[in-house]
């Protein structure tokens, strides 16, 4: 039984009907680029997030990019987050002028430990990005709480977050922006690049409209602010918005699946996810932790199971952010994290058979050093 790590193949079959006609409307209109079809879906997305407005964009870097300088990062100034993602993040906040600063993470979940954040706080501390990593938000209530004492925004990084929810709030809609990636593989994936702010705050959106269209305001070739071309296109939109009214079953789908897995790798040599109890986790991706995994990726690949691992290298040990100085041993759990994590198959159209034999052949693993010893 071949199991790839992911296929988009069965759910565009699953919604081609759809895709066709929401193409089929752009091409008659025949307008291309900030028009009803993104009006429609950031109206319909931010309804589903519960928020009052959702800007489209063209990623999820620059949904991060745009929202951080919306808040008020300035070139110089630091913006806390984690470092055992891949380097969008960083990136964005390089983009703003920003510096980012690394916190570690907590051991279980991988997501942000909020009780390191207090102590990185300085005066030029311009915003805290909190990663709601694999589809799992992070405990938000304390952060935000140290947040608004300190007078720091928060922009939650929600790009792996759709659906998912925090003591019954979708991410995303809690802090003052939170930023969502439509790449494809996302639990909302566009044929492309695209990406959305969503915020409560009329102020900030109008910003985020401005700074994605070159900055220009409500009147035509006028640019208030040095900004950026990263729109939503037509088509993007058109598709998201057919694709959302399912978001729910298929994250429904990847929540089975993951009970699943627990059940069946419940006391093999594998450490599992941890859900928190006021989490409702969207299980993006099912991350199970090996101090052999590199083997284990291995074993699984020779059983025709696809696998994938996210995130080998933290950010503070790529050499595009060697320039902050830290070195090995900085952030430990972090770096145990970048060592021991391996992704398991989890998309929505996966059958139940599909995650028994994964979990067979997880469970049937033994490390060359354990068989060794026997």
């Amino acid at each position: 039984m071949q199991i790839p790590f992911v296929s988009l193949r069965e759910q565009y079959e699953d919604v081609a009907a759809e895709i066709r006609a929401a193409l089929d409307g752009v091409f008659r209109r025949s307008s291309f680029v900030l028009g009803e079809e993104v009006r429609r879906f950031e109206e319909a997305f931010a309804a589903y997030c519960g928020c009052a407005h959702a800007v489209g964009v063209g990623s999820g870097t620059e949904a991060l990019h745009l929202a951080l300088r919306a808040v008020g990062v300035r070139p110089g100034s630091e913006v806390i987050t984690v470092a055992n993602v891949w380097v969008p993040t960083a990136c964005a906040i390089h983009a703003a002028g920003a510096v980012p600063v690394f916190v570690d993470v907590e051991p279980d979940t991988g997501n942000m430990d909020v009780a390191a954040v207090a102590s990185r706080i300085t005066p030029r501390t311009a915003a805290i990005v909190p990663v709601h990593l694999y589809g799992q938000p992070v405990d938000l209530d304390p952060l935000l709480a140290l947040a608004r004492a300190r007078g720091v925004p928060v922009v939650e990084d929600a790009c792996q977050a759709h659906g998912a929810e925090y003591k019954g709030r979708r991410a995303g809609s809690l802090g003052d922006a939170g930023c969502f990636s439509f790449y494809p593989t996302k639990n909302l994936g566009a044929y492309g690049d695209g990406g959305a702010v969503v915020t409560h705050d009329a102020a900030l959106a109008r910003t985020v409209r401005a700074l994605r269209n070159y900055g220009e305001g409500e009147q035509r070739y006028r640019s208030e602010r040095p900004g950026v071309n990263s729109r939503l296109d037509e088509v993007q939109a058109a598709m998201l918005r057919a694709k959302l009214p399912r978001l729910d079953e298929w994250n429904e789908r990847r929540r089975r699946h993951a009970a699943l897995y627990r059940e069946r790798l419940a006391g093999t040599a594998v450490r599992l996810p941890v859900e928190r109890p006021w989490a409702r986790h969207n299980y993006h991706l099912f991350v199970v932790r090996s101090g052999h995994r590199d083997e284990l990726a291995a074993w699984l690949g020779r059983h025709g199971i696809g696998t994938a691992v996210h995130y080998p290298v933290p950010v503070h040990l790529q050499p595009a952010f060697a320039h902050l100085g830290l070195a090995e041993g900085a952030l430990p759990e972090t770096e145990r994290a970048c060592r021991e994590v391996l992704s398991l198959p989890i998309y929505p159209e996966l059958r139940a058979e599909q995650v028994e034999r994964v979990a067979e052949v997880v469970a049937a693993f033994r490390p060359r050093a354990e068989e060794a010893g026997r």
